[in-house]
């Protein structure tokens, strides 16, 4: 069993980076499908959205992803710390797939180096708001020193 750390003193600062990063990812999509619109799902054309490389279907995943985050920030607790990690491990999974396939006919996602940069450091920023987002009583926090 993991052992994450309960009502660390930062969880709202890494909170409100996690919101941050949630918005930008949320703004980035949706100004990506409006850059888009039209577009065949799967286009590799040369739209960008605040410095990422989009066509529909990734403009449409960087929305949904923006949009997971952002909730996961603003509910908080264990629900937030939950969805952070995930999602964190899910966004550094998704662009190291996206940059093994990134100079291939395998680029659905219309991707570019940029993009796998900004989303390993995003899903770290999300992953580290997992980390440290654990909330618990007093109980459970000095119960767990007593029994390691």
């Amino acid at each position: 069993m993991a052992h994450y750390p309960l009502n660390h003193h930062l969880r709202q600062t890494y909170r409100f980076f996690a919101g941050v990063a949630g918005l930008y990812l949320l703004v980035t999509g949706a100004l990506g499908v409006a850059a888009t619109w039209g577009d065949p799902f799967f286009h590799r054309g040369s739209d960008w959205s605040l410095g990422l490389r989009v066509n529909p279907a990734g403009a449409w995943l960087i929305l949904l992803a923006g949009l997971l985050a952002l909730i996961a920030a603003v509910s908080g607790g264990n629900l937030g710390h939950r969805v952070n990690l995930l999602l964190g491990w899910a966004l550094c999974g998704v662009a190291m797939v996206v940059l093994a396939f990134l100079q291939t006919d395998a680029n659905v996602l219309n991707a570019s180096v940029v993009n796998v940069i900004a989303l390993t450091v995003i899903g770290l920023v999300l992953l580290v708001a997992g980390l440290y987002g654990k909330v618990g009583s007093t109980e459970e926090s000095s119960g767990s020193a007593a029994s390691a």
